[in-house]
């Protein structure tokens, strides 16, 4: 098979860089792009550093005995995965979160399951403190690989409007000083 070669002069091409508040529509929905199989050293490694002591997360035994007969994967890492793999189409260019409401874990999660989300934006309005941002609240589900759906919420946060994000190049180190991307001369 024959390689083709472009004519096009080399240039940067910049990465995704998120939505900015003038992006959003009510109505519009966001398949998120990544899945996770969540893993026993995840489950286990988030309950221990948040400190929950709850037996059915980390303790086979126990979860074993249960009705579930097998550890249940802790609910705020659901949440927190969730929300994370909403941040590449909705929240890149965030100010801040402002709440996560209506929480509803529907299905339990067990290691081993691989969690996708998706969401729907329900209302936008502009700050009347910050001109520089507006509010988006979406609704997210998160579900696994069956469809089933394992978390609901809403979630309302501040995004920047356009022409206020703080400059990318302003927090990375100059290019110059950078060496050659390898392969080039």
């Amino acid at each position: 098979m024959e390689s083709t070669t472009r004519t096009k002069s080399p240039q940067v091409v910049e990465g995704w860089t998120g939505r900015l508040f003038e992006d959003f529509a009510i109505g519009d929905i966001y398949y998120h792009p990544f899945g996770k199989t969540v893993t026993q050293a995840d489950n286990q490694n988030f309950t221990l550093t948040t400190q929950n002591v709850s037996k059915t997360h980390v303790d086979a035994n126990f979860g074993a005995k249960t009705e579930f007969g097998r550890p249940l994967v802790n609910s705020t890492f659901t949440l927190a995965l969730v929300t994370g793999q909403s941040t590449i189409d909705l929240s890149m260019n965030v100010f801040a979160n402002m709440g996560w409401d209506e929480v509803r874990m529907p299905a339990p999660v067990y290691e081993g399951d691989t969690i996708y989300s998706r969401s729907k934006v329900l209302a936008l309005r502009e700050s009347k403190s910050r001109p520089n941002l507006g509010l988006v609240t979406v609704a997210t589900e998160g579900y696994n690989q069956d469809g089933t759906v394992v978390i609901t919420y809403r979630r309302t946060f501040m995004v920047y409007k356009k022409g206020f994000l703080p400059s990318v190049e302003s927090s990375r180190p100059d290019e110059s000083s950078l060496p050659a991307v390898e392969g080039s001369r």
